[in-house]
């Protein structure tokens, strides 16, 4: 079958017995790493008696047919990352969906995980929240993607790199203010590890001096406080104002017991008394 792994993102205490077990009996070991993943196996004690194979970005497709062809075989495949889960901003999905298509099995050891570990340590309301992966790398995709998340409740998980981290933070703060609670953690398990929690302005300030290390964000979910759609016509008039088309607009604030339309036709109804 083929097995995902989940590694350490930094101490090695972090490792689960399974996954040891597997690198040291997986028929065959991808790694996004190979090198990473022989220094993790030696840290941990464990001898990988299979075949090691590169499994990154620019050669997954390549590697497919022959991972799928000896999972058919009744090869075991263990597939891992250089830290936290596959699949998860990761090489991994691809593998996966190609083994389901052929009816082959899949199954998972659980582990270490940045995204999950962020949110524990956020202090913010995470009871639902939604994942983004890494956020744009280009200013006008950054602000139109923090535009979107201008009225999301729930909330919002992703990865930054530590030299755009004041950039993003310049256009978190332009979209969504200086008081959107947020977190910033960094180097998460490592020796360095730091969580700085506040407003998006403070957050910005610190950040100002020079990050280092690898970063996740988690932003706080936007606080619903309108009740009536006349409540929402302001809100659906700034994203309008931003650039976004009014029916979008309408359906990104819309709450539970407004509806969009009710929404669109509150800000019809606005502007024709203006």
């Amino acid at each position: 079958m083929l097995i995902l792994a989940a590694t350490p993102m930094g101490d090695v205490g972090d490792a689960s017995q399974r996954l040891r077990d597997a690198l040291g009996t997986a028929d065959i070991v991808a790694a996004e790493d190979t090198r990473r993943t022989k220094q993790l196996a030696s840290s941990l004690g464990v001898v990988i008696a299979g075949r090691v194979v590169s499994f990154y970005d620019q050669v997954e497709t390549a590697r497919l047919p022959a991972l799928v062809e000896a999972v058919g075989e009744g090869k075991t495949v263990l597939l891992v990352t250089d830290a936290g889960m596959p699949s998860v901003s990761d090489p991994g999905y691809r593998l996966v969906a190609a083994c389901v298509e052929a009816g082959l099995p899949v199954t998972c050891l659980p582990g270490p995980s940045a995204v999950t570990t962020a949110l524990a340590l956020s202090g913010l309301p995470v009871e639902r929240f939604c994942f983004d992966g890494f956020a744009p790398r280009k200013q006008g995709q950054r602000r139109t993607y923090f535009r979107t998340v201008l009225a999301e409740p729930r909330a919002i998980v992703f990865f930054e790199a530590p030299h755009r981290l004041v950039a993003c933070l310049e256009d978190a703060v332009h979209v969504l203010g200086p008081d959107r609670r947020a977190a910033v953690c960094r180097e998460l398990t490592k020796t360095y590890e730091e969580v700085r929690r506040g407003g998006l302005g403070e957050l910005l300030e610190w950040a100002r001096d020079g990050v280092r290390g690898e970063i996740t964000v988690v932003l706080e979910g936007a606080v619903a406080v309108a009740e009536e759609s006349e409540d929402l016509v302001a809100d659906v008039e700034t994203l309008v104002a931003s650039g976004m088309r009014l029916k979008d607009a309408c359906a990104q604030v819309a709450v539970d017991g407004v509806s969009k339309r009710e929404v669109y036709e509150a800000v019809l109804a606005a502007r024709k008394e203006q």
